[in-house]
Parts: structure tokens; sequence; C-alpha cells
């Protein structure tokens, strides 16, 4: 099934991260005395989340001048940043005693259903649902280590589902696995220096919708509007003096994005293939490792800036044309890639002026060189987000090339996004990106509340339109809606 950890959220609203005095023993109770914005751990496709004024949270410990927390949106429990000024810890109500908290587990069960009002022209189906059970625990036997554990199970009716019932650690496959490993990971955290081993998730970019910085974070694109996340196997060390912060990972092997299906509606078939089938010949996977550094600067403004080596996670595209069959094999391979990138976040009295930007260089030569960049302008105005800007492309070097390049395909369009935060339970957005020469577009809105501790439901639709030869204008078939039910526990 495809688990979309898409929600409300829009923009980074750039705030002073000011300590408390004295940390209280954690984990903690507590509130937010305002409408504040929460830096998500990179488990869905937004990376930020807006949560109305009196969300009940809880403290689980410090990341360099931030307070983690957990609390329930409208995904469920999750787990994110805030500024430590924005929380009102209750008074005399830590829950740090007793050895029950050393084991704290949670998870949700979500049943989703699709609806396409058109077919595709390589597909029939319209409707369809699937759904995923996730569970993870936490052991933490001191204040300072932690160990994590996740499993997914996952279903659907569209055949996106391995049948196998083995238990997947890589996911390296073109199906989603049944059963997979979805966290695995020992954390030692203190003062000044963190470390985090194994299965994880890693987020670098700021931006919204586009985050040309973000080379750790692979995403699941069977559906390519609504897609998730993939944690990665990596070693991850930071040290945190004040507001500034230095980042290392080193990962083993390259996790892969997993691209649309070819016989399902998110890939359409160039005119030259009408009346082939194209057919999946597996993939190319290199065998070195990557590493990554970053500098980032938290306080009155925010910046960064990282350097990466290693591999494209999304696949420069082979063919191979088998006229007596009437088949073309498709073979995916991922290109060496070195970017050097930087982001900035600064406050005015108006608004918050974001940039990010990538130079994407091939050490090899075999692949295009160009840098994609995000300009944005946001405004909060009480329970109101708004962000305005600009995704955009140069390129330096152009090479010819086949390749499934998402990120790519949002450049060169004027984006925005509104989120409403009703009350604790309800929330709206609306986002959205027109290309700039009007050849193509998108629009998505959601609604989405919950109901008692645990219930959360969620309504949203997407429309596409524009030109065949457009990115975004060839789904125009894939406008869809499509409702979910989650159970969190």
């Amino acid at each position: 099934m495809k688990f979309l950890a898409s929600v409300v959220a829009v923009l980074v609203m750039s705030v002073p991260a000011v300590a408390q005095p004295r940390d209280p023993d954690f984990p903690a109770s507590g509130k937010l005395d305002r409408a504040s914005v929460v830096f998500l751990d990179g488990e869905g496709v937004r990376s930020i989340l807006l949560l109305p004024e009196g969300t009940s949270v809880t403290v689980i410990g410090r990341d360099g001048p931030w307070y983690r927390i957990t609390f329930t949106s409208s995904l469920g429990n999750q787990t994110g940043r805030i500024a430590p000024n924005h929380v009102r810890l209750d008074q005399g109500t830590t829950s740090a005693g007793g050895d029950a908290r050393k084991v704290s587990e949670r998870g949700f069960a979500e049943g989703r259903g699709f609806l396409f009002p058109q077919e595709a022209l390589n597909d029939t189906t319209q409707s369809f649902g699937d759904g995923l059970v996730r569970q993870e625990v936490f052991l933490k036997p001191s204040r300072s280590f932690q160990l994590a554990a996740g499993v997914d199970l996952r279903g659907s009716s569209y055949d996106q589902v391995e049948d196998s019932w083995r238990l997947d650690f890589e996911d390296r496959g073109t199906l989603r696995p049944r059963l997979a490993i979805r966290r695995l990971t020992a954390s030692v955290t203190t003062t000044h220096v963190s470390v985090d081993l194994g299965k994880q998730f890693v987020r670098w970019g700021r931006a919204d919708i586009l985050s040309p910085t973000d080379r750790f974070a692979p995403r699941d694109y069977l559906n390519v509007i609504e897609n998730e996340f993939l944690p990665v196997l990596a070693a991850r060390g930071s040290i945190h003096a004040g507001g500034e912060t230095l980042e290392a990972v080193w990962v083993p092997q390259l996790t892969p994005s997993r691209m649309p299906l070819l016989n399902q509606r998110w890939t359409v078939a160039p005119p030259e293939a009408a009346g082939f089938v194209l057919e999946d010949s597996g993939a190319i996977f290199p065998e070195k490792s990557q590493q990554g550094f970053r500098w980032s600067h938290t306080g009155r403004f925010e910046m960064g800036l990282s350097f990466f080596n290693g591999f494209n996670h999304l696949p420069d595209l082979a063919t191979a044309v088998d006229s007596t069959r009437q088949v073309i094999g498709v073979t995916r391979s991922y290109p060496e890639l070195r970017t050097y990138g930087g982001e900035a976040s600064i406050p005015t009295r108006v608004v918050t002026l974001k940039g990010e930007a990538a130079y994407f260089t091939s050490p090899d030569s075999t692949s295009e060189e160009y840098v994609l960049y995000v300009i944005e302008i946001e405004r909060q105005i009480g329970e109101w987000l708004l962000d305005g800007g600009y995704a955009g492309e140069i390129v330096t070097t152009s090479h010819p090339e086949l390749s499934f390049a998402a990120e790519r395909g949002l450049a060169r369009s004027i984006i925005g996004r509104a989120s409403y935060a009703i009350d604790p339970r309800r929330t709206v957005t609306i986002e959205g990106a027109v290309r700039q020469d009007g050849n193509g577009f998108y629009a998505r809105g959601e609604f989405s509340q919950a109901f008692g501790q645990h219930w959360r439901l969620t309504l949203a639709g997407v429309g596409l339109g524009g030109e065949d030869d457009d990115f975004l204008g060839q789904f125009q078939r894939n406008s869809h809606i499509f409702a979910a039910l989650r159970l969190s526990y």
C-alpha cells in the first residue's frame, strides 16, 4: 500500500531557539503556548507541520538548541523538533521516573481508498484500496542511549505490494515489501554530541515541495504526487555547540527511490512506444558507499552548507526493443552524483524569506550538470501559514539521457501553499504548482479531523492538467480523490 505521509504543513518559520534556564527531567508533558511550526523527523513527504496553540506534546529530550517532542497530528503519533520557548511545561508532572518509561511504543492501522474519475491510456483501474499497519518500539535504558525498532505490514488491491512474506530490510524492489523493517536504530545523545546507527531517516532539506539538498532522502514514487520518504541504512554523527551543528553521514549502500510501475497509470509511455509493452529488466546498483557533510546554524536566522558524494537515488533508464515480442525492456541504473548545497531562512517584521539551492555534478561526466533552487516567502497570520515562491533550474552542462527525474519535474514552477489549523483536531491545506510557461499544473486540497484520542479521518483531492509533453501535464488523467481512516495506538 501507499502510505502518504503528506499532511497539513507548509513553511519553515525561523524562530530563535532560546533554551529554558534548566532542562526538565525527560520525558516531560506540556502544551504549546502559541501556534508553532514543528520540524518533523522526515518520515513523511512534508518536513514541517503547523500545530495550533494548546496542542499537547511530550518533550522526550534535546537535539542541539531544540526540544525533541512527540505529539498527535493528522498522521497519528509524530516526532519532531521545536523551539523550547514555544512549550509550556506542566508544573510538577514530568514523567521520567519509573522503569515503565524505559520502554515505549506507538503504532497505527490505516485504510485508504483512491478513486480516479478517468481511465489512463495504459491502465483501466479507477479505484483501489490499500492498508498499512505500523508498529514502533523504543527502549531507553538511560537518558543518553536509545534503541528503536519499527515494522510495516502492507496490503494492496492494486498489485503494488509483494506477495512474499519475507522480512525486507534493504527496500530495493519495484514493489513495496509486504513486511519490512522501517526503523532499526541505536542512538547516543549528549549535550554536544549525537550518534545514530542503523536504518533511519536523514533529512537535510528545509524548503517546501522541492528540497534540492535532500540527497539522503529517497522517495516512493508509485504515486508521483502523493509520495513518502524511505529510510536508509546510515551512520550519522553530529556535534552541537550553541546554534552551530556539524554533521557527517555515511551510507554503505544506495537505497533507490521507487519509480512508478511500468504497467500502471503513473507511467506515461511516449508515442513512439505505442503498440509495445514496457517490461522491467531490473536494476544495476552501484557498489560504493555514499558520504555527506553539513554545517548548519540556528538562532535569529537559519542557514546551512552541505556536501554530498554518492549516487542519484533517481534512476537513468536504458531501453532495449524486442520487436518479435513487441516488448521494450527498461533497465534502471544510478549515476554518480556530487552536490554542493546551501539554504537560508531569514525572518523579517513582515515575512520570512527562504532559499535553498544545490549544484548537481557528475564525477564521471555521464549525466547533466545543473542547479536546482527554491525561493520562498512565508507569512504566519494567527492559525494561518501562507507560502509562495518559485522553484527553478539552470542547466550548465547538457547530456542526452532518459531518466526518471521527478525532482526536476517540479522545477521551473510557481509554487504555493496555504495551511489553516482550525483547532488541535482539524486542519485544512491547499497547495499547488504551475509551470512558468503554463503547460502543466497540479493542485491539492486536504481536510483532516480527529475523533477522540485515536481516530483520524483525512479527505483529499488532487487535480492535474496541462500538455502531454510536460512533466505535470502528462498526468492529466490522474486527477483523483482519496479518503484515509487511521486508528493510532
